[in-house]
């Protein structure tokens, strides 16, 4: 129990120091502009990884993950406009707990959706979900408290050292939360309803309710990513979360790896900063190629990597011979 408490609390702790750091390397050597992309990988980070446990660990192929970030968008935008007990001004101590709402309502429209939806398999699933994704972008769009097609403006939000250490602070919470989770009993069920469903229920998994459980946890750090995005963009719009939103998310998770949190990361820093690192390319060319190279990269890489950058191996499965094996004892 206590060696269990202490790798806890050094997970934690290095969460903070990481979070700390890229805040303090943000505020002092980036432009604004260079500090948005920043907030977009944290938001990535938490969308890719969150999916890969229903798409890599469990198996499943969700087209929805769009829709949940929207759902946590909007509800926590809709909290921070109507209620704000400590003033008028954004207060980042509040910060976190406009994200806890986005996921926890993201998270129980996971659930309503997961019970029926989820005793389907394979491309009927991901017909599903991208309904389901489609679904709410059109309510959003026609409802009037969420601002219908003008959107949500005015949304209070700052992009200063708290608020980027509270983007990557959950971030890494992401990471963390669900590196433990993939590698506790809880993930071993997941695993084995990848593998084979039925060899899974004969051992006495409840394969549904395993899927679901999967389902609704992704769906609430999606809805918390949402939350975030909220309020560092200071505007919504439902454009913002259509279909391409979530082949986006599928995009990180295939390009990292399916079942690897390591491969889910880098998947989304590179699909983040591509893009915009070939930006400087069309003021030379005067012809916007930058989706064009984008699309040839991930062909490529996708040929030469079918199973993504790392596959199903993780950070410590990488390392040289004796720091792997020093990370196996830790």
């Amino acid at each position: 129990m206590g060696g269990l408490l202490k790798q806890s609390l050094r997970g934690w702790i290095l969460v903070l120091v990481v979070a700390l750091c890229i805040s303090a390397l943000a505020n002092v050597g980036l432009n604004p502009y260079q500090q948005q992309i920043l907030f977009y990988i944290a938001i990535n980070i938490m969308l890719a990884t969150s999916l890969n446990l229903v798409n890599g660990f469990c198996g499943q192929f969700s087209l929805g993950h769009a829709g949940f970030m929207a759902i946590g968008a909007y509800a926590s935008a809709l909290v921070s406009l109507n209620f704000q007990p400590l003033g008028a001004g954004f207060d980042v101590l509040i910060f976190p707990f406009y994200a806890l709402i986005g996921g926890i309502c993201a998270g129980l429209a996971g659930f309503v959706v997961g019970m029926p939806s989820l005793r389907l398999r394979g491309d009927y699933l991901a017909i599903v979900t991208l309904g389901f994704g489609e679904i709410i972008r059109v309510v959003l769009l026609n409802l009037d408290v969420a601002g219908g097609a003008r959107g949500l403006y005015g949304i209070p939000g700052r992009t200063d050292f708290m608020a980027c250490f509270h983007a990557f602070f959950w971030a890494g919470t992401t990471v963390l939360l669900l590196w433990r989770l993939v590698h506790s009993s809880y993930g071993r069920a997941f695993l084995s309803v990848r593998e084979d469903e039925i060899a899974a229920s004969c051992m006495g998994i409840n394969s549904t309710r395993t899927k679901v459980m999967a389902f609704v946890i992704s769906s609430f750090f999606a809805g918390a990513a949402g939350s975030i995005f909220a309020h560092t963009t200071n505007s919504l719009n439902p454009s913002s979360f259509q279909f391409v939103k979530s082949v986006d998310v599928v995009i990180m998770v295939v390009l990292g790896g399916m079942g690897s949190l390591t491969g889910s990361v880098i998947g989304a820093i590179l699909v983040t900063i591509l893009p915009e690192a070939l930006r400087p390319l069309q003021e030379y060319t005067h012809v916007d190629l930058r989706m064009v190279i984008y699309s040839l990269t991930l062909i490529l890489l996708m040929i030469m990597r079918p199973s993504g950058l790392l596959g199903s191996r993780e950070w410590n499965q990488i390392l040289p011979g004796p720091w792997r094996r020093r990370a196996a004892r830790a």
